[in-house]
């Protein structure tokens, strides 16, 4: 009998498409082994070594890594033609994110402002067109906004999905843009604050969010770039506007997540230094 691939399925030592099960989908098999290709502190990989890595033909790996790149979960060099994971990889699996370094570091930081605040700090990672909870600290305040680890936030109007977009290269903040422009409505208003928010990374280090997000709900984000960039989170505190005032988030909350991001960068490099 022809096999259709040499593929291994992960643990079972079968080749993809060697059992006929009509409720296995070998498309979405050969795709999640696409993402599998992929390990801790590899360069971009281009097709031909993926292809290699998965003993898949190069020509399906190629039409694979395309539609990965499209939604959402690669990310695209067009510089040298290759590819890396993208954080929306990562939220595929944010619940069983406890083991994932960035979260048990990034914990004790992030909980340390929240008491100094009283409010809420979060690490998220884009996941379309919105952003997801990775970690939550909560403070002391009884105000909270009823948001959990695996929540998905607007990217356009919240501070950490503006910290995101302002981090991005031009060309990719550029291709998100372009979705909002189907609103015709919203769309100077988005366009606005997106703008505001890379002149305040440049100019700051962070970017606010007041009353946009949700009314009389303040923000401040952070973008965390981890390793040579391609892994980008952000980092956002945030609360009802009665507690956080923008001149608190200007003059002391928006400064100390900036210190908190670069902390928790250092001790991820120094991790990845050490393993």
């Amino acid at each position: 009998m022809r096999k259709r691939e040499t593929a291994l399925l992960p643990g079972s030592g079968k080749e993809l498409g060697e059992e006929r099960d009509p409720q296995f989908v070998t498309a979405l098999a050969r795709g999640l082994e696409i993402l599998r290709a992929f390990r801790r502190g590899d360069p971009p990989l281009g097709n031909q070594e993926i292809a290699r890595r998965t003993g898949l033909p190069k020509a399906t790996v190629s039409r694979l890594t395309y539609t990965l790149g499209v939604l959402g979960y690669l990310k695209y060099s067009p510089d040298d033609s290759r590819y890396s994971l993208s954080t929306a990889a990562l939220a595929l699996g944010f619940s069983a994110l406890g083991s994932v370094a960035v979260r048990d570091i990034a914990r004790p930081y992030m909980q340390s402002l929240a008491d100094e605040t009283g409010v809420s700090v979060a690490l998220g990672a884009r996941d379309g067109k919105s952003m997801v909870y990775l970690e939550h600290c909560r403070g002391d305040s009884p105000l909270h906004m009823g948001i959990e680890v695996g929540s998905h936030i607007k990217m356009a109007t919240s501070a950490m999905g503006r910290a995101y977009l302002a981090a991005l290269p031009q060309a990719e903040r550029d291709q998100f843009l372009e979705r909002l422009k189907a609103d015709p409505v919203s769309w100077p208003k988005l366009r606005d604050g997106i703008s505001q928010a890379v002149q305040d990374l440049s100019e700051r280090g962070f970017v606010l969010s007041i009353g946009e997000w949700k009314e009389q709900v303040n923000a401040v984000g952070v973008p965390l770039a981890l390793g040579t960039g391609t892994l980008l989170f952000a980092l956002n505190c945030g609360g009802p506007a009665i507690i956080l005032t923008r001149e608190q988030l200007v003059e002391r909350v928006g400064p100390r997540l900036v210190e908190i991001a670069k902390a928790i960068i250092a001790d991820m490099n120094g991790l990845q230094a050490s393993a």
